[in-house]
């Protein structure tokens, strides 16, 4: 396992960029620190997998360096940085067994037939493919060849790191729920360096133990799940974590005091400045309140998700979704409120911290 750190790196396409808009990657500062499980989460585009593809050598970067363990690998071939990638799409050798493919990359590297065996028995039964084993991959089903795919991954116990590029893209509902948690409990028993690339936060958020957010080429923020719930720093993270996302409405702000139209919001501490770009206070629908005190509503639409309801509502001509529990009541006149711990301001996207605080309030 390895200590990786990026070292501003960035990465064009384009054999002479120019501008910040010609680079898929802006900048990447961070370090991914050995053993981690880590999460690079955010939509198609986004620049995550070409960071993946940096990180293992498919592509080298523009700008910047690439450290593990402190070593510029930088200029290294994919072969000498021994990484394990599981790709999108099953890769598997058609015509072997699926204990010859497990075997592979182990006897490929002069690994002793009696370590071969006990290395891939133990692999079979992570997978669940010890039925399977003398089975020739060919005919397997998609759920089956991704399954021989994370186990070439697993596999060898002297990798740098395993990475992940949205490897569960063609794997059922279920089987999903038990790959994620499987590779989960790898994770703890063997503490392997770990990076998952996916644009499903559900997968993100079960698997790491850190989750990197990117967006339009940037990272934007790293943190634990719960972090990034509950104090998103750009209104993208709020936006793209959570069903539905953070509810967000242009603002302005005196004091501890946001003007929503013509209504008052106030604050749980001033927001420090300088605060530059547009003005936005950013709240999830968890902390939308329903009831017969705050700011008129106009409620659209009510959804029944069993034990919990989302209305969508309208509040001074901005759509406002709010999170009831399943017998949570809606007055015939509705008014909306925002809990106040959980009110954010956003200047230019970014959050912006509070000087002064209610006590018990995060800044």
């Amino acid at each position: 396992m390895a200590r990786i750190e990026l070292d501003h790196i960035r990465h064009s396409y384009l054999a002479h960029p120019a501008r910040d808009d010609d680079y898929a990657l802006k900048e990447v500062h961070h370090v991914f620190k050995d053993g981690g499980a880590y999460a690079l989460l955010g939509p198609s585009g986004c620049g995550k997998t070409t960071l993946l593809n940096i990180i293992s050598g498919l592509l080298h970067a523009s700008e910047g360096r690439l450290l593990f363990d402190g070593e510029d690998v930088s200029h290294y071939p994919t072969e000498a940085r021994n990484i394990a990638q599981v790709f999108q799409f099953p890769v598997v050798y058609d015509t072997m067994t699926v204990y010859d493919n497990l075997a592979f990359p182990l006897r490929n590297r002069g690994v002793g037939e009696a370590e071969v065996e006990r290395k891939v028995r133990e692999t079979l039964d992570m997978i669940d493919l010890n039925d399977w084993a003398d089975r020739k991959a060919q005919g397997m089903t998609a759920d089956q060849k991704q399954k021989i795919s994370l186990g070439r991954g697993l596999v060898r116990s002297d990798v740098n790191a395993i990475l992940f590029d949205e490897p569960l893209t063609v794997i059922d509902p279920h089987m999903k729920w038990v790959l994620r948690s499987q590779l989960k409990l790898l994770h703890k028993r063997f503490g392997h360096t770990m990076v998952y690339v996916t644009h499903d936060q559900t997968e993100a958020l079960t698997f790491a133990d850190s989750v990197v957010v990117m967006y339009e080429g940037e990272i934007v923020q790293i943190g634990t799940p719960a972090d990034l719930f509950n104090r998103p720093r750009h209104t993208f993270v709020g936006y793209f974590i959570g069903s539905p996302g953070m509810n967000v409405m242009p603002v302005s702000v005196a004091g501890r005091q946001a003007r929503f139209g013509e209504e008052t919001i106030e604050l749980p501490g001033t927001p420090k400045t300088p605060m530059g770009g547009a003005i936005e206070l950013g709240v999830r629908p968890e902390f939308v309140r329903i009831g017969h005190r705050g700011m008129p509503a106009t409620i659209h639409k009510v959804e029944d998700i069993g034990r919990q309801k989302i209305v969508r509502a309208v509040v001074n001509g901005h759509a406002v979704a709010a999170v009831l529990g399943e017998d949570g009541e809606i007055p015939a006149e509705p008014r909306v409120s925002f809990a106040p711990e959980g009110i954010n301001i956003y200047a230019g996207s970014w959050r912006v911290d509070y000087e002064n605080a209610s006590e018990g309030e995060a800044a």
